[in-house]
C-alpha cells in the first residue's frame, strides 16, 4: 500500500508547531530529518535531534485531499506554508525512515517505551514493547508523554482503566504492564481498535485488553481514566468520561493547549475538579482530578 507525504522545509525554532499542526490535520505519522546536512551527536534515549533547517514530514492515507491539508495549515498559521513537498510513498520507505529516528523513551522514574529493533536501555525497568505504525501514540508527541509519566506516577495495582480515544493503545497498555487489573479501550477508528489488540499481544497483556467503539462500550466503573483526544471532544464527553469513573477515581485529559483549559474545567466542574496542571513545551497540557468519594 502507498501513502501520501507532506515534507515541509523549516527551520528548528518552528519544527515542533509543524509537528503540532500536521497531528491536527490528521498525519498518520510524524518524523523530522535534516534538511541540510548538518551532523549531530547520536541523541540520548528519548531526545528528538533538531537542526538548524529541519524537515518536517506527515504521512496521510493515500487518498487524503492534500489540498485541503495545506489549506488547513496556512490557516492554522495566518501565511503560506513555506517550501513544501507531496508524493508518493511506500510503506517499506516510511518504515525504514522511522526505524532510524525512533529510538526507546523513558517517562516518569519506570516507564520505557521501546521500539523492537533496538534493545532496552534498562532491562529492569518496565520496558513498553512499541513500534511506530499508523494508528496515533507512539510516545513522542507531547500529550502522549504527559499521560504516559501520569501513568507511571500513579499507583495501579489492581485497577480498571478506561483509555478513551486509544489510538495505538500505547496508554491500556502502559496501564497494565504498570500493574492495572484490566483496560477497557475506546477508538472511533477500527485501525486504532487493531493496533491495540496488536500491542497488547506484543507485550503479554491481550487477555486483560477490552477494545470498543464508542457505541458499544458497556457501562464499566473504573479507578483510572485517561483520554488524549482534543479539546473539543474532550468538553463534548465530560459526562461520559466522569460516569466511568469510581468514587475517587481518577482522570487525565491530554490533547489540550493552555488556552483551552479554563474551557475543559468549566467543561467537567459539575462533576470533579480539574485541579491538576502540566505543561510541556509551553502550550501542550494535561488536566487532571479525582472524583469525589461517596457520601
Amino acid at each position: 500500500m502507498s501513502w501520501l507525504q507532506l515534507k515541509i522545509e523549516t527551520q528548528k525554532s518552528d519544527a515542533t508547531r509543524y509537528q503540532d499542526l500536521l497531528e491536527l490535520a490528521g498525519a498518520a505519522a510524524i518524523l523530522m530529518e535534516d534538511s541540510g546536512d548538518q551532523p549531530l551527536l547520536e541523541p540520548p534515549p528519548g531526545a528528538q535531534p533538531l537542526w538548524d533547517a529541519t524537515r518536517v514530514i506527515g504521512l496521510f492515507v493515500v487518498d487524503s485531499e492534500m489540498d485541503a491539508v495545506v489549506e488547513f495549515l496556512e490557516r492554522q498559521l495566518g501565511h503560506a506554508l513555506p517550501a513544501h513537498k507531496i508524493d508518493v510513498l511506500e510503506d517499506k520507505d516510511w518504515e525504514r525512515a522511522w526505524m532510524d529516528n525512533y529510538h526507546p523513551m523513558c517517562f516518569g522514574d519506570r516507564l520505557w517505551v521501546v521500539p523492537s529493533w533496538t534493545p532496552a536501555p534498562n532491562p529492569d525497568a518496565i520496558n513498553l514493547l512499541l513500534d511506530p505504525g499508523l494508528a496515533f501514540g507512539t510516545g513522542t508527541h507531547q500529550t502522549t508523554a504527559l499521560c504516559l509519566e501520569w501513568l507511571d506516577g500513579l499507583d495501579l495495582k489492581d485497577a480498571v482503566v478506561v483509555d478513551y480515544g486509544c489510538g495505538s493503545g500505547i496508554l491500556a497498555v502502559a496501564a497494565l504492564l504498570l500493574g492495572a487489573r484490566e483496560a477497557w479501550c475506546v477508538d472511533l477508528d477500527p485501525q486504532a481498535l487493531l493496533a491495540t489488540r496488536d500491542n497488547a499481544e506484543r507485550n503479554g497483556v491481550s487477555d486483560r485488553v477490552k477494545v470498543f467503539m464508542p457505541e458499544d462500550m458497556p457501562s464499566v466503573k473504573a479507578d483510572v481514566v485517561v483520554a488524549n483526544i482534543l479539546a473539543g471532544p474532550l468538553a463534548q464527553l465530560a459526562s461520559t468520561l466522569t460516569g466511568f469513573l469510581k468514587p475517587s477515581g481518577q482522570l487525565a485529559l491530554s490533547g489540550i493547549i493552555t488556552s483551552q483549559v479554563d474551557e475543559l474545567v468549566s467543561a467537567y466542574s459539575p462533576w470533579l475538579a480539574l485541579d491538576t496542571l502540566a505543561i510541556k513545551d509551553e502550550d501542550w497540557c494535561r488536566l487532571s482530578g479525582r472524583m469525589p468519594s461517596s457520601t
